[in-house]
């Protein structure tokens, strides 16, 4: 192929990934290190209050933020460094409560706290989630053949609901008089506040997302699974091995791919676990990385946004993935080199 025709293919698709993928991308790098602040200025005023005979006049200094000819305020960018890094890390609580062994005084730091939910959030679900959905395949795969469409329709009707959606209505099931929760209360004589407690609230999202995505596996592992060779399936039938024997053997090494495909798809989507925080309303007991970076960036009373933390947020966030996308994809690249060496 000549090189002006190899551009001509690719130069479309290398222009969009610079325009929304590398832009932005530096742009957040940048903002990470930089601060931008208002321009404040010390004004003198004089404030006069009425006396009996003649008014008491006072001189004070106020700092006020300097306004431009539009009556708009000025606002300067300072380079910062890894100062928005340092605020949000606070590496001086760290050490001192390793040095107190008060390690559950982590959680009171938001990044912690929303680092360990998220982290807990994704390596629970991830399993769970890889097992149901390889159990559901293989039970529709032996279903009868007029069985599987409707069987298929409604397994996947999870999938299909919108998150935000789907985490309010599991919320209102279980939240206060919710048809869930006064089951529950009737059936247990007690009464029950599910969204009272933070493990709670957790196990409810957790639950909640593996029937979310659940359905997204299983009919990975259901496509994959014909195409499995029927011939070494017919042969081990014959050698006399055991279900268990021809799922491990046969089916799981050639479903490998598939698993790590959804592997890697899981674990970019639940470490950016956003929706559940806000369907649930669980701020005040459990946050996410993402919803951290949502806060930030959530103008305050004086109209103040933290643009640079909530920057030094998602390059914390996108280094993450990073760090746990390393050991699949690492993965995946020594076994293409087998394959192409053998």
């Amino acid at each position: 192929m000549k090189n002006r025709t190899f551009i001509g293919f690719v130069g479309p698709s290398l222009f969009l990934m610079a325009l929304f993928i590398a832009g932005p991308l530096f742009s957040v790098v940048w903002q990470s290190l930089h601060v931008t602040q208002p321009v404040y200025i010390q004004v003198e005023t004089e404030v006069c209050t009425p006396g009996f005979l003649s008014q008491k006049c006072t001189k004070e200094t106020q700092t006020q933020p300097k306004l431009d000819e539009n009556g708009k305020i000025i606002t300067e960018t300072k380079f910062s460094g890894f100062e928005s890094y340092r605020a949000l890390l606070k590496p001086e609580l760290i050490f001192k409560h390793i040095s107190e062994r008060n390690w559950l005084g982590l959680t009171n730091i938001d990044f912690y706290k929303a680092l360990r939910f998220t982290l807990t959030f994704t390596l629970i679900t991830l399993p769970i989630v890889l097992v149901l959905g390889l159990m559901i395949a293989l039970c529709i795969n032996q279903a009868l053949q007029s069985l599987r469409g409707p069987i298929i329709f409604v397994s996947l009707l999870p999938f299909v609901i919108t998150p935000v959606i789907g985490a309010l209505s599991i919320r209102w099931l279980f939240v206060g008089d919710g048809i869930l929760s006064i089951l529950l209360e009737w059936l247990l004589k007690r009464e029950i506040a599910l969204f009272a407690q933070g493990w709670t609230i957790e196990i409810l999202m957790m639950s909640y997302r593996v029937w979310h995505v659940a359905p997204f596996a299983f009919i990975v592992f259901y496509a994959g699974l014909q195409t499995v060779n029927r011939d070494s399936l017919e042969s081990a039938i014959v050698d006399g091995a055991t279900r268990w024997q021809r799922l491990q053997l046969v089916i799981l090494p050639h479903l490998s791919p598939l698993i790590l495909f959804v592997s890697i798809i899981h674990l970019m989507d639940s470490y950016r676990v956003f929706e559940e925080v806000i369907g649930f309303r669980s701020e005040a007991h459990v946050i996410s990385l993402q919803w951290l970076t949502y806060d930030l960036l959530t103008p305050d009373d004086t109209g103040n946004r933290l643009i640079s933390r909530a920057s030094a947020s998602s390059m914390l966030t996108m280094i993450g993935i990073i760090f746990l996308l390393f050991f699949p994809l690492s993965r995946s690249w020594r076994e293409h080199k087998l394959r192409r060496s053998g």
